[in-house]
């Protein structure tokens, strides 16, 4: 198993890489779903020679239990179209706060799909961070008609987004993550193709270089550099443990917008973003063997 360190930085760059999915998604101007698939399609085909590598070595594992990538690669993929739908029709300290609840429904779920029952120390961790959560978001929260939709959908979003880390969770005894990851990449690019084909006016879609370069970005920084890590880090760490440390994209996503998207942090982004670190700390420092 690898040191406590080499953990922590590849839960760092996880959380860096996936929280900078909102920029390439503002600035992107692509239909959602055809987004989805974008950044999908480039995953998949940036880290295949690894699964073939991995794949020659492992064929009897693969072919008995790869089936269980299907379920995850839907999710993920319904996921990231209600990601990118629910983030432009409701603000953003709305989605922020809402797909950000993943540590509050996490421990049912590890428990019904993965065995793992939620520790004393993780439930404080999870209450300390949250609570950074809710101090950075809730004095802005805006909450009318205007926005409900967008707000369901986020939720949903988050919902879809927990299951599919249990799943991650459950499935760590996948030789390696490349076997894991590139079938659910796959499956989730194939479900959003499917969508947009049916949903999609695909003659009316301008291909300009900006776009191809954001689809680009978005495939390989938060999806393969992100959701990869994460999905390592859920091979070596309790369930809960990983879904606490993702709050970190709060603080991460609070900077990225502020130097990419002049968005200027509320003056509780501080110390609530201080708040959420200690609950982060704490998770990871108390954490249990796997």
């Amino acid at each position: 198993m690898p040191s406590r360190a080499v953990l922590f930085l590849v839960l760092v760059l996880g959380l860096l890489s996936a929280s900078s999915s909102i920029v390439f998604i503002k600035l992107s101007r692509l239909d959602p779903v055809l987004l989805a698939a974008g950044r999908l399609a480039v995953a998949s085909l940036l880290i295949a020679p690894w699964f073939i590598r991995d794949a020659r070595t492992h064929r009897t594992f693969f072919r008995r239990e790869g089936r269980r990538t299907l379920g995850p690669g839907v999710l993920l993929g319904l996921h990231f179209i209600s990601w990118i739908i629910g983030a432009r029709l409701t603000p953003a300290v709305n989605s922020s706060l809402l797909v950000n609840m993943v540590p509050l429904v996490t421990p049912l779920l590890l428990a019904t799909i993965a065995q793992e029952q939620l520790q004393r120390a993780e439930l404080w961790a999870t209450v300390v961070a949250f609570a950074g959560v809710v101090w950075l978001t809730g004095s802005d929260l805006e909450l009318s008609r205007e926005y409900f939709l967008g707000d369901l959908v986020c939720f949903g979003s988050m919902i879809l987004f927990a299951v599919y880390l249990a799943f991650g969770r459950k499935n760590r005894d996948f030789p390696s993550v490349w076997l894991y990851m590139w079938p659910v990449y796959t499956g989730a690019g194939l479900v959003c193709a499917a969508i947009a084909g049916v949903t999609s006016d695909l003659s009316a879609i301008q291909w300009t270089s900006r776009e191809l370069f954001l689809v680009l970005g978005l495939g390989v920084i938060p999806t393969v550099v992100g959701h990869g890590s994460l999905n390592y880090a859920l091979k070596q760490l309790r369930g809960q443990v990983v879904g606490v440390a993702n709050l970190g994209q709060v603080i991460s996503a609070g900077v990225l917008a502020f130097f990419f998207l002049n968005e200027v942090p509320h003056p509780t982004f501080y110390p609530a973003s201080g708040l959420i670190a200690i609950g982060v700390a704490l998770v990871f420092r108390k954490r249990a063997p796997s």
